[in-house]
């Protein structure tokens, strides 16, 4: 066997070795649905209790989170979980309009600190805070204003509540 016989040999099994790595690597990944059977993310959520709300927004958080840990079922009679939730909102202009001294646009800035815990131990589980946010034209009419502010806390709030979940879902999928 000649040198360039023993190189191109060479050559040719770097693609198949580098094939087989790959494959050696990929072997050791999992891949897991979040919300499985066999994690029992799903299970786990449906036993999470959450704190009493102190005003209207929190309240919409607290009810869309309610309905999405436990798809619909209401919340657990013996809570495995607890979350203690704290809600805040703010509305803000964003288009001013000088002549008119009003703003024409705006933003609603929900916030909401949590910490999951289990109820037994009291040892945090996961605890963070998230923000959403709705945009809103504020018309002339004062109960028009006032509707499309209460409609984009409404829709902060569920959106608000989906961040929260998958936060909480990934945790207690762990």
């Amino acid at each position: 066997m000649s040198l360039s016989d023993r190189a191109g040999s060479r050559i040719r099994s770097i693609p198949m070795l580098a094939g087989v790595l790959m494959l050696t690597a990929l072997a050791g990944c999992q891949v897991k649905p979040l919300y499985s059977d066999a994690v029992g993310t799903s299970a786990a959520l449906a036993s999470i209790e959450i704190s009493d709300a102190d005003d209207r927004v929190e309240q919409e958080v607290r009810n869309a989170l309610i309905f999405l840990a436990a798809g619909g079922q209401g919340e657990p009679v013996n809570p495995q979980y607890h979350l203690a939730l704290n809600v805040t909102t703010r509305a803000m202009g964003v288009l001013y309009d000088q002549a008119r001294d009003r703003a024409g646009a705006g933003r609603i800035v929900v916030k909401a600190d949590y910490n999951l815990s289990k109820t037994g131990t009291g040892e945090t589980i996961k605890s963070g805070n998230r923000t959403a946010v709705a945009l809103v034209d504020f018309p002339v009419q004062e109960f028009a204003k006032v509707r499309a502010v209460r409609d984009g806390e409404n829709r902060a709030a569920k959106e608000l509540a989906e961040l929260i979940r998958a936060d909480i879902a990934a945790a207690l999928s762990r």
